[in-house]
C-alpha cells in the first residue's frame, strides 16, 4: 500500500492535486483531521482487500496543535512499514492573492481581523511542519490546472522506485523556480538572442541547438552538470531522498536554458534515470 499526504496553502491547487490523483487510481480522502492518520493508514492496511493507493488531503482547517504533531504522527504510518510520500503544493504570496481576488472565494482562515495577506502568511505558518517533510513541494505559481494534472501524474502517480527527477529550464528575469533543489546558471554561454535570425526559435529547434553546438562552452558545461548529476544523485538517493528538481536557467529561459536541459535529459535516460522535463517559460 502507499499513501501520498498532499498539502500545501489554499489557492495552491490541492483539490486539483487530489482529483487528479483520484483520476489514475488513487482512493482519496480529503480534509482528514490529522489526528486520525495513523488510524486510517492502520484501518486501510488490515482491510481484506488493500486499496494499494491513498491520497490523503490535508490542510490549514486541522487544530493548530494536530499540524504541529505531523512529525509525529508520520512517524507513526512510518513504523507500519507503509510506504509514505508527503507533497506539498505552494505559489507565491503575489499569485494566491490574485487567485483569490479573482475566484473571489473566502480564504478559510480569513475572519474580520485577518486580512487576506495575513491570512496567507498565517496558513504558511501553520503548515511549516508538514513542508520541512515534504519529499516533493511543487511551486504551482506559473502552473495552470492542465500542467498541474500532468505534473502530478508524471512525478507522483508515475513514479518509479528509486529518485524521481526533474529537470526544468526557467528565466532568471522571472525569478528562480521556489521548488529547485539544485540551480545551474549557463548565462555565461554565448546567447542566440543576440543573432537575430535564432532570436524567435527556441532551444528545442534545430537552428539553436546548432548554433550552441558550436560553442566549445556548451560542451564544457553540459559535461560538468551532467558528471556532478551522476555522481552525486546517488548520495542524494541514498540519502532517502524521494524527489529532485534540477533548474537550469538563462536570462530568458528561451535558448540556452532549453538547449542545456534538452541535451541533459537525453543523457541521463540514456542511464535509465527516472527523469522528467519541463521548460517553465515555454510552458511544456
Amino acid at each position: 500500500m502507499k499513501i501520498i499526504i498532499l498539502s500545501g496553502r489554499s489557492g495552491s491547487g490541492k483539490t486539483t492535486g487530489l482529483q487528479a490523483l483520484e483520476d489514475l487510481g488513487f482512493y482519496c480522502v480529503d480534509n482528514l483531521p490529522l489526528g486520525l492518520l495513523p488510524t486510517l493508514a492502520s484501518q486501510l492496511l488490515n482491510e481484506e482487500h488493500t486499496l494499494p493507493l491513498i491520497a490523503v488531503g490535508i490542510d490549514a482547517r486541522n487544530l493548530p496543535n494536530q499540524l504541529l504533531r505531523f512529525p509525529e504522527l508520520l512517524a507513526e504510518i512510518q513504523q507500519l512499514n507503509v510506504e509514505c510520500d508527503v507533497v506539498f503544493l505552494d505559489a507565491d504570496d503575489d499569485t494566491l492573492l490574485k487567485r483569490f481576488s479573482a475566484t473571489r472565494r473566502k480564504h478559510p482562515l480569513s475572519t474580520e481581523t485577518m486580512s487576506l495577506s495575513e491570512s496567507i502568511e498565517e496558513e504558511g505558518r501553520l503548515l511549516s511542519a508538514i513542508r520541512e517533510r515534504a519529499q516533493l513541494v511543487i511551486d504551482t505559481s506559473t502552473l495552470d490546472v492542465h500542467s498541474l494534472r500532468d505534473l502530478i501524474r508524471d512525478r507522483i502517480a508515475n513514479k518509479k522506485e528509486g529518485l524521481s527527477l526533474l529537470v526544468e529550464s526557467f528565466a532568471f528575469k522571472r525569478g528562480v523556480p521556489h521548488d529547485a533543489d539544485l540551480v545551474f546558471d549557463v548565462r555565461v554561454l554565448p546567447n542566440p538572442y543576440w543573432h537575430a535570425h535564432l532570436r524567435q526559435h527556441t532551444g528545442r529547434d534545430d537552428q539553436v541547438r546548432e548554433f550552441l553546438v558550436q560553442q566549445p562552452e556548451s560542451g564544457e558545461m553540459l559535461d560538468d552538470i551532467y558528471g556532478f548529476l551522476m555522481s552525486w544523485l546517488p548520495r542524494f538517493e541514498k540519502n532517502d531522498r524521494s524527489y529532485m528538481t534540477v533548474a537550469i536557467g538563462c536570462t530568458g529561459g528561451q535558448h540556452r536554458s532549453v538547449y542545456v536541459a534538452e541535451e541533459l535529459v537525453s543523457r541521463l535516460l540514456k542511464q535509465n534515470i527516472d527523469v522528467q522535463l519541463r521548460h517553465r517559460e515555454l510552458g511544456v
